[in-house]
């Protein structure tokens, strides 16, 4: 859909203030939900978060939106100023409300800083959710307060947190959010006694796999999955075809990939890290961009990211079978007694087909930074 820079409709009729309008808290509760509607529509992977705008006339108009499309594209700030600039000409932004889903930015990368150009396009109000946690990007309040812009934030700061969870966390941490997927039965095995383990769960579930795949930037396994299943580590699409949104495929271990392993013909090429050390796989990855890892390995690459730590999201898909014998899903992840055992927080259960999937995250994480390019 195409989003036009013209009022295209009305947030409230605002009374006029000297600093151009007082907006009251209905109008922008509305404005920020418009802004996270639009953020959704940029791309769910990739380096920059997902940001939306909507810029408010003193009178509450919408006079322009925009949101990020990528890297290397117009952040949602300018992209609304363009916009609205394009339509109406030069100063019309003056005395408006920037109501943005993030922070704006404060920093010049492949794009100047939004904190700025919101300063040169003479708004006089930026009202935003949550903080950029960005060391570099970070920042843009207090510029635009010195500049004498009023700023008012944490409107909506709930759901930017839900909505913004995976970049935020990256961000937070200096490290890609991290997902880990296994599938078992229900006493917990990934694989019979004779090693075998396709098919544990339904074609419903394993396509569910593949959509929630293609929203992260990477998928991960170690040299053992790639020696013993030859995967081709796509995300495929209801007719078994290769989709165009692809996560680069990432093997993690010491021992070499054969020439002929299916997974060096990805479209997106191969990271072989040639190292079992995950932090330093970890920093490898974020230093390329790379904000989601998708780890779908076996049991001892997921065991060895849940004993580290180093898990932010969980999808357990159970199968309504039993296998018994020593094919466990997870390994030693550390835990001596069950005081120490790993509590999680379910965030969702859901049938698909005849399985269930869990989707659980750690009830407690830490944080630290790193931010928008």
């Amino acid at each position: 859909m195409t989003i036009h820079s013209a009022p295209a409709h009305r947030v409230a009729s605002l009374p006029a203030a000297a600093s151009g309008a007082t907006v009251g808290p209905s109008a922008v509760d509305v404005a920020m939900d418009r802004a996270l509607d639009l953020a959704a529509r940029g791309p769910a992977t990739g380096a920059n978060p997902r940001v939306g705008c909507v810029l408010l006339s003193p009178t509450g108009d919408v006079i322009a939106e925009g949101w990020h499309r990528g890297v290397g594209t117009p952040h949602a700030e300018v992209d609304a100023l363009t916009r609205l600039a394009s339509v109406r000409g030069t100063d019309v932004a003056r005395g408006a409300t920037a109501v943005v889903s993030l922070e704006p930015c404060d920093h010049t990368g492949r794009t100047g800083p939004c904190s700025q150009a919101l300063i040169d396009a003479g708004v006089a109000r930026v009202i935003y959710t949550v903080d950029d946690p960005g060391r570099t990007s970070g920042g843009g309040a207090a510029r635009l307060r010195a500049a004498g812009v009023e700023v008012v934030a944490g409107i909506r700061a709930e759901a930017a947190e839900a909505f913004l969870r995976v970049w935020l966390t990256s961000a937070r941490l200096g490290r890609p959010f991290v997902t880990v997927k296994w599938a078992s039965t229900l006493d917990g095995r990934a694989a019979a006694s004779d090693g075998s383990s396709q098919w544990i769960t339904g074609g419903a579930a394993r396509w569910d796999v593949h959509a929630r795949r293609r929203l992260a930037d990477a998928i991960a396994v170690g040299t053992g999955t790639v020696l013993t299943d030859d995967p081709r580590l796509t995300a495929r699409g209801d007719d078994d075809s290769s989709g165009a949104v692809q996560p680069v495929p990432v093997v993690i271990g010491r021992r070499a990939i054969p020439p002929e392993a299916r997974v060096r013909a990805h479209p997106r090429g191969l990271i072989e890290t040639g190292t079992r050390d995950i932090d330093a796989v970890l920093r490898e990855l974020d230093g390329r961009g790379i904000r989601h890892l998708f780890v779908e390995g076996g049991p001892t690459l997921a065991s060895a990211f849940v004993a580290a730590g180093l898990v932010d999201e969980y999808l357990v898909y159970l199968a309504p079978a039993l296998l018994g014998g020593p094919g466990l899903a997870l390994g030693d992840i550390g835990v001596d007694t069950i005081a120490d055992a790993r509590r999680l927080a379910i965030d969702s259960v859901d049938r698909l087909g005849d399985d269930l999937l869990v989707v659980a995250r750690p009830q407690a994480r830490p944080t630290s930074a790193e931010g928008r390019h």
